[in-house]
């Protein structure tokens, strides 16, 4: 693994930094100024006077997370407060791993409305691979207890816990008359951070990252040694909806692309020690074959430092759509009841001096969302060139090669794909999650006998297996009795949704991929997903006509050693 060379030996992150950082912050009064401590003591004083004064009787701990809060919000939109709940959840997602029986769930609607509890997904290497719970299993009771009515905060209650610790659970199968009863040893559960790693035609290899957390950068690097071994000759990284995480790993990732001593990122504080400048080290794996970064509007933080760092130096082609523009670098101190601040200490830099934060009034977020959707909204009709129009020269940067890029809101893509707009049909099935109810109910009856066919074989049922015409039927008379009527299928009725067999034959092919890519996704688990559906990605589909300029970008790279 390479080490990476910074002006100081310390990684920062953007969006989180676990560990050994405060566990308390003690404010002592010789490092505040006199000005700061009278309006830290003015803040203690109103606390006591509302616990000790006040009409009514207060919950202390709510009014000091209020408190918190309320000073938050006059900040930016990325300074954070977390309670201790709340930390548990995103420590699981960040740490890439949780403890408990390695399943993913869902909460089905049951008896007279109360949720069941079914099984998802069985997770790879776990506990409950390893004593037979399979996907559709319908959880029915947790050491002697009823599940009916299960809210998600009980299945992390009652199904995670420590490892080493022992649930029983009760089981419902599909097509079996008696309850299962499994015994189960809770252990540690890795959260994979890459959805997908699998090659496309032509010598293409592609890799979905969907988070930046602790095990990412080995991930990459595992995929990217297995794609080499495959043959890859270029690359497909996609960071579409990648709302970042570790900057760390997002260096790291960067510094696999790019020559040694090239300026990754820098980043500028209030603080000497949030003054930091990243940079490429030693020989990477992928420094000289085309790559090609997809990204999107929900693209955000590590995934644009990637992004603008590879733009920056000419080293590979960004193409989707702008993204969401987060500039500001976060770290998480601990307090000492388990909950946490997440603070904002410096603003990062791509290497061609670019911040590209959107601009922002304090802390108000409903606005600062709001605002990026409409942006979002209004980008999908314009292109590159459009949104270029009219940027004050301040905006204006230069990548190494003198292309030109700006600032202020975003990385822009050097080529736009404008969204693909869903039919009515596939509107009116996506809204419903009917594809979803259908394939459930579809692994019910015939999810064993697929099993039986196919086991293991993930790559063999994503390259052959075929959606029979039996089954579109099928999923056609069920998607009529739930108000999606297609051709003569159903009888009308108000609050229907009625589309004719030519809707159907224009939808045909992005339906057959629907239903195999929900079915594959439940037979094996997400990852089976991708390669199925990439043949209806529009934004997919859409760059690989872009590998001409992606690949000339490689070799003046290369060229310019």
């Amino acid at each position: 693994m390479k080490k990476i060379r910074n002006t100081k030996k310390s990684l920062l992150l953007v969006a989180l930094i676990f560990g050994s950082i405060l566990t308390g912050i003690q404010l002592e009064s010789q490092l505040l100024s006199a000005d700061t401590s009278e309006a830290l003591k003015k803040i203690e004083d109103v606390f006591v006077l509302i616990n000790r004064r006040y009409v009514e009787k207060v919950d202390a701990n709510k009014v000091a997370q209020d408190a918190i809060s309320g000073m938050l919000e006059k900040l930016d939109p990325h300074s954070l407060y977390f309670d201790v709940s709340q930390m548990q959840a995103e420590n699981e997602q960040f740490d890439a791993a949780f403890e408990g029986i390695g399943i993913s769930f869902e909460l089905l609607t049951g008896p007279e409305g109360q949720d069941t509890l079914a099984v998802l997904n069985v997770l790879p290497g776990g506990p409950s691979e390893e004593v037979g719970l399979l996907s559709g299993d319908r959880i029915v009771t947790v050491d002697g207890r009823s599940t009916i009515g299960y809210s998600q905060d009980d299945v992390r209650k009652n199904l995670k816990g420590p490892r080493g610790s022992a649930v029983k659970i009760g089981v419902d199968r599909p097509g079996l008359n008696e309850i299962l009863i499994f015994d189960i040893i809770r252990d540690k559960i890795p959260i994979y951070t890459l959805d997908a790693t699998y090659m496309l035609e032509n010598g293409t290899g592609y890799i979905r990252v969907n988070r930046f957390a602790r095990t990412t950068y080995q991930e990459f690097l595992s995929s990217l040694r297995t794609l080499k071994a495959r043959g890859m000759e270029r690359l497909v990284l996609d960071l579409r909806g990648n709302r970042g995480g570790y900057m760390e790993m997002a260096v790291r990732m960067s510094d696999e692309f790019l020559k040694k001593g090239q300026l990754i990122v820098s980043q500028k504080g209030e603080t000497p020690d949030n003054q930091e400048s990243f940079y490429a080290t030693d020989s990477g794996l992928w420094e000289d074959g085309p790559v090609m970064v997809l990204v999107d509007g929900g693209s955000a933080s590590a995934s644009e430092i990637v992004a603008g760092a590879l733009q920056d130096h000419d080293r590979g082609l960004i193409v989707g759509r702008r993204t969401f523009g987060k500039g500001l670098v976060q770290k998480q101190y601990l307090l000492r009841d388990g909950s946490a601040l997440r603070l904002t200490v410096a603003r990062y830099y791509t290497p061609s001096g670019r911040l590209i934060q959107t601009e922002y009034e304090g802390g108000d977020r409903t606005d600062y969302y709001s605002d990026k959707a409409q942006r979002r909204k209004e980008d999908g009709t314009l292109s590159a060139a459009e949104l270029l129009e009219g940027i004050a020269d301040s905006l204006i940067f230069r990548t190494t090669a003198g292309r030109v890029v700006i600032a202020g809101g975003g990385v822009i893509p050097d080529y736009i794909v404008a969204p693909d707009s869903l039919s009515p049909l596939m509107q009116a099935v996506l809204s419903r999650g009917l594809e979803t109810q259908f394939i459930r109910t579809w692994v019910d009856l015939y999810g064993a006998s697929l099993k039986k066919t196919w086991g293991e074989a993930q790559e063999g049922f994503v390259a052959t297996y075929r959606v029979s015409d039996d089954m579109v039927e099928a999923f056609l008379s069920f998607a009529s009795e739930r108000g999606v009527v297609v051709g003569t299928r159903g009888e009308e009725s108000d609050g229907q949704a009625q589309f004719s067999d030519e809707d159907l034959g224009a939808d045909l092919v992005q339906l057959h991929a629907l239903l195999k890519g929900r079915l594959a996704t439940r037979l094996y688990d997400r990852s089976a997903w991708y390669p199925i559906w990439s043949e209806v990605d529009h934004l997919l589909t859409e760059s690989q006509m872009l590998w001409n300029p992606a690949e000339d970008l490689a070799l003046r790279y290369a060229e310019a050693k």
